[in-house]
């Protein structure tokens, strides 16, 4: 018995012994002070075109897709506030009933279609490079991965390029010069949630057309408000 009991205490004691060696050895992990938050980004988005023409209205599939990376630069002591600045790729397309087609002499024409016209699909697509600006603020800290998130922004783009297209059975369109569109982008952007999933909106400041017309003297000033959702990884 009692060399059973001195046996058991020095497994004991070489249990803590070891314990005690492994606390001094092994270093606690580091938190990172100096932290950044969000780096890339990608979203999905439905593509609601506003100021159509009169008779002007949404058909068929509207949507785009974004992604891009982002500098994140905090601007205060607990990093919970900071500017971010980078470079992304936005993919749009915009289905409505807007013919855009051009002249014997390659003038443009904007028309709507009425019911009248049988066509199986009219729509406007964009591959665009943009440079994002935000001004963010967070609830995050050194050691916490889910959190409460703000940002607002300013993008400016320029639309490297476009088509629209039209086909109707036995004819197809397809533009892709048009001198009234405008490839420079320009959007006011809002992006706040929860850890994953965060609501993502977007509004064009400028129309994709200059002083373009309908057939029947109707201004064309399409813009575009974007809503969606936003996914940001470090």
């Amino acid at each position: 018995m009692q060399k059973r009991f001195n046996f058991f205490l020095t497994f004991l004691f070489a249990l803590v012994s070891i314990q005690a060696i492994a606390q001094d050895t092994i270093s606690p992990i580091a938190v990172d002070s100096l932290y950044r938050e969000d780096q890339f980004y990608i979203g999905i988005t439905y593509n609601l075109p506003l100021n159509l023409p009169s008779g002007g209205n949404i058909r068929g599939l509207s949507g785009g897709i974004q992604f891009g990376f982002l500098r994140d630069m905090p601007i205060n002591k607990q990093r919970n506030l900071a500017v971010a600045l980078g470079v992304g790729l936005t993919i749009d397309q915009l289905g409505q009933n807007i013919f855009i087609g051009e002249t014997a002499n390659d003038e443009t024409i904007f028309r709507v279609l009425d019911g009248n016209v049988d066509y199986t699909r009219n729509r406007f697509n964009m591959a665009i490079i943009e440079a994002p600006l935000e001004f963010r603020w967070r609830t995050s800290t050194p050691s916490t991965y889910r959190f409460w998130r703000l940002y607002t922004g300013f993008r400016v783009g320029y639309t490297y390029w476009y088509k629209a297209t039209f086909k109707q059975p036995g004819n197809t369109v397809n533009q892709t010069k048009i001198s009234e569109f405008e490839p420079l982008r320009l959007s006011a952007t809002l992006s706040f949630g929860y850890n994953t999933f965060n609501f993502f909106a977007s509004y064009s400041i400028n129309p994709f057309f200059k002083d373009a017309v309908t057939v029947e003297g109707k201004s064309v000033d399409i813009r575009t408000l974007k809503v969606g959702l936003m996914f940001y990884i470090l």
